[in-house]
């Protein structure tokens, strides 16, 4: 199949949709994001790119970076990290309280927000701020083989001054316990990990160990194990959405993780890793057309961990 030929013609028949859905608005520096923009990237096992539309301009990768800190955290702490975020789908937005009130302080999943900023606890212990930081960073530059890959220091300072319900998330779990850092400390990591700016072929690259067994299929070394590149692959299935998450897995079909920048990386284990871009979101918080273009590329190439 030739892949450049799909994604140029998927990329040239989404441009003309009118509904592109809203870009996130209550994060200040997102707000100012063009709409039109899009891009699709595909990387291969075999070693293979192939991308369209604005590919190679950076975006604010947001919640995708939970994929990249969870594989860090677990490497930090193992499975004892479950006695601290559980497993489940959360049939929440990504940013309710609701569900920590009922189950004291642990949240359903590590791609919620509450989720996530426990793993950003773990990954923070025993160091500063700055180190954790630099740590996540350093993991996605060795996962996308780019050193370049950076920070948006005024996308992390535009989600800290509109941080609120974040900080009551973080406030709320550390009245449990389940928060061992300062909270503003913690939240700091968190902010700036969601302000890690990628290009659609970056990302792409990026998310090849995970459909590769854990392996970086260009390097050969091992990021992850086996075990835990599928376990992180079952998570992103049945969690990366939100409560969007079982409509993207009937749809897509593919693990996937999404952010509310408008990208989404999705997982085809044993062949290819995909980044989409499209910053306009859904009601759930997720790519509008993002969603609808990997949609497209599964169905007409029968990728799917359903089968064909």
């Amino acid at each position: 199949m030739d892949l450049q030929a799909l994604i140029d013609e998927i990329a040239e028949d989404l441009l003309r949709v009118e509904d592109r859905g809203q870009v996130a608005n209550y994060i200040p520096e997102l707000a100012k994001i063009d709409a039109r923009k899009f891009a699709i990237a595909i990387a291969t096992l075999d070693g293979a790119s192939y991308s369209t539309g604005d590919a190679r301009e950076p975006f604010s990768i947001q919640s995708i970076s939970k994929v990249f800190a969870l594989a860090l955290a677990l490497g930090k702490v193992g499975d004892g990290l479950w006695n601290r975020v559980r497993r489940e789908p959360s049939g929440s937005a990504f940013n309710s309280i609701v569900q920590l009130e009922h189950e004291h302080g642990i949240p359903r999943n590590p791609f919620i927000n509450a989720g996530a900023i426990v793993v950003a606890d773990v990954i923070l212990a025993g160091h500063q701020p700055r180190e954790a930081i630099g740590e996540i960073l350093r993991f996605v530059r060795v996962a996308a083989n780019d050193d370049t890959i950076r920070i948006n220091p005024a996308v992390s300072r535009s989600e800290q001054e509109a941080g609120f319900r974040n900080a009551a998330l973080a406030n709320y779990m550390r009245s449990f316990g389940n928060i061992k850092n300062p909270v503003e400390m913690t939240l700091g990591v968190y902010f700036h990990q969601c302000a890690v700016e990628m290009t659609c072929i970056q990302l792409a690259q990026a998310g090849l160990f995970l459909a590769n067994g854990g392996r970086d299929p260009t390097t050969g070394i091992s990021v992850i194990s086996a075990d835990r590149a599928r376990r992180i692959n079952a998570l992103m299935l049945t969690c990366g959405h939100y409560d969007g998450s079982g409509d993207f897995a009937f749809k897509v079909g593919l693990p996937g993780k999404s952010g509310v920048g408008g990208g989404i990386l999705a997982v085809v284990p044993g062949r290819a890793s995909i980044a989409v871009w499209s910053p306009g979101l859904n009601r759930q918080g997720n790519s509008l057309l993002g969603t609808r273009a990997l949609e497209l590329i599964a169905q007409r190439t029968n990728w799917s961990v359903f089968g064909p």
